[in-house]
């Protein structure tokens, strides 16, 4: 590890004949031993691949990290999509022995909307990826909020669901029984991504628009103590690509939002109490393409990760936004990587879909050494798209894979779909050292939503996962053994927040659920 990162340092190299990036300080010993050693700002050879332009926007701010501590920690909630800024889903869900079954706590119905977009109607409930947001407030947030807020409800209290719905407005909820724990928040156009809340404060709301319902669509800032929106960015006139959508869930480092768009712009904000502030935009091309990019971004240290829709996976310097290295994965990417620090080494999980291919073709997954780029193992998995009802889905990887731990600490899981196998979709086990697939098991249809992990008492893991008929899994993690499975709802397409041995999760159509998951009577 320690001499990776002094060869990374070591190595200056141009990034493309646009920019050249001046060497690194040598990192010395004492550094290379620290728990979070800044990560060298120097590209790497792949990156030439990139072509690209950064606007810097605050010439009074440097952009260096505060701190590349991690804000998502858990204690008071999970506040961005799949719980971190690793995007490794671990939630620490639990259930007590061999559980049996899902049961439904609570419902709730949002609007819906029928408004006709230029892409249809959208209805209400929540879509890909449509992760709520769980928070547990502390006395006195909820002192300030009872004090200053016009928008309470009598169900208002310590733990509350955010979750952002295609009809276009926010729910605000409570966790225990389901009802209205404020009033919502109308943002005009249908929400398809997961918001994110600043980790630190906890009072900024960050929602991205997904459909143009009413122009312009953008970015959007909520103040939750004031209940109303207190930032909002349209149309980038700078962009090179004219599709404005965010479908990202942002994430927060040392002081800055993160936040890339489907218009081919990563976003670097600075959080200035109950707003935002462009500091700096990095806008780039790969091989004379300018693709969008609908994946989180994930990060170690101050290092962001993600996936475009022409199969590239990029590294940028969190600092500077300058590219680091690039991989090209062949073909569209709308899943987040998932990065896990294995024996000190970071490395990232990604797979795509079977989009520009064709009918048919391969979803390319992947581990790659997240400090360099390199491949240490590809699984190439035949899908093809499916045609239903005069619409195509696309085949291979749209959930966000999910790492095993206790008794499956040498797996991770994901649902591929429409396989070439006849199986509409496969949970899919793999070995994380050597890729190779370690069980498939069937599901009744399309899986887009993204598996969620609980543990018993032993460290024996039990995944719950749905698929686009409703159909609810419980399955064995070491096995893939169907435990229990049951038609619950319209569709399961929103990845669940899982809290204890509850889940919240939305369906397309109308309907927020809460749902146990529990031993057989």
């Amino acid at each position: 590890m320690r001499k990776l990162l002094l060869w990374l340092l070591a190595t200056t190299l141009t990034l493309s004949c646009e920019h050249r990036v001046a060497q690194s300080e040598p990192l010395d010993t004492i550094a290379a031993e620290q728990p979070l050693p800044t990560l060298p700002d120097t590209a790497l050879p792949s990156a030439q691949a990139i072509t690209y332009t950064i606007e810097i926007a605050d010439t009074t701010d440097d952009g260096t990290l505060s701190s590349l501590e991690n804000l998502y920690t858990g204690e008071q909630g999970w506040f961005t999509f799949r719980a971190n800024a690793r995007r490794d889903a671990d939630y620490g869900g639990t259930v007590r022995g061999t559980p049996g079954m899902v049961v439904k706590d609570w419902q709730f119905d949002t609007h819906f909307d029928t408004t006709a977009t230029p892409m249809g109607t959208w209805g209400g409930g929540t879509g890909w990826t449509g992760q709520p947001l769980y928070i547990k407030w502390s006395e006195d947030e909820l002192a300030q909020f009872r004090q200053s807020s016009p928008a309470l409800t009598s169900d208002f209290g310590r733990e509350e669901i955010i979750i952002s719905s295609l009809c276009g407005k926010v729910y605000f909820l409570n966790f225990h029984n389901g009802r209205e724990s404020r009033h919502n928040i109308d943002v005009t156009n249908p929400i398809k991504g997961t918001s994110s809340l600043e980790p630190t404060a906890r009072r900024l709301l960050f929602v991205g628009q997904g459909i143009p319902k009413v122009a312009p669509m953008g970015q959007i800032a909520i103040d939750l103590l004031h209940h109303r929106r207190t930032f909002f960015s349209g149309a980038d006139r700078k962009a090179h690509r004219g599709w404005h959508a965010f479908d990202s869930s942002p994430v927060c480092v040392g002081g800055y939002l993160f936040w890339p768009g489907e218009n081919g712009t990563i976003y670097k904000y600075k959080i200035r109490d109950t707003t935002l502030t462009l500091h700096s935009a990095l806008r780039y091309r790969c091989r004379g393409v300018a693709p969008g990019v609908e994946s989180s971004l994930c990060v170690y240290n101050n290092y962001g990760f993600f996936g475009d829709n022409a199969g590239n996976i990029i590294c940028i310097e969190l600092n500077t936004l300058r590219p680091i290295w690039h991989y090209n994965n062949h073909d569209d990417i709308d899943a987040t990587i998932v990065c896990a620090v294995e024996n000190g080494v970071p490395y990232l999980y990604s797979g795509c879909e079977v989009d520009k291919q064709g009918d048919s073709g391969i979803c390319h997954f992947v581990k790659l050494n997240a400090l360099d780029g390199t491949l240490v193992w590809e699984q190439q998995l035949p899908c093809r798209k499916l045609h239903l009802n005069g619409k195509h889905f696309d085949g291979g990887l749209y959930c966000t894979p999910l790492l095993g731990q206790g008794d499956c600490d040498s797996l991770i899981f994901a649902n591929i779909c429409q396989r070439e196998s006849n199986s509409t979709a496969e949970f899919t086990a793999f070995h994380k050292q050597t890729g190779e697939i370690v069980y498939r098991t069937p599901l009744a249809a399309f899986a887009w939503s993204s598996p969620v992990a609980f543990y018993n008492e032993r460290r024996q893991l039990f995944v719950f996962t749905g698929d686009s008929h409703g159909n609810a899994y419980l399955i064995e993690g070491r096995t893939g053994r169907i435990i229990f499975k049951e038609r619950m709802v319209n569709n399961f397409e929103s990845s669940p927040v899982v809290v204890g041995n509850h889940l919240v999760v939305g369906s397309r159509g109308k309907e927020i659920y809460r749902f146990s998951v529990v031993s057989k009577p």
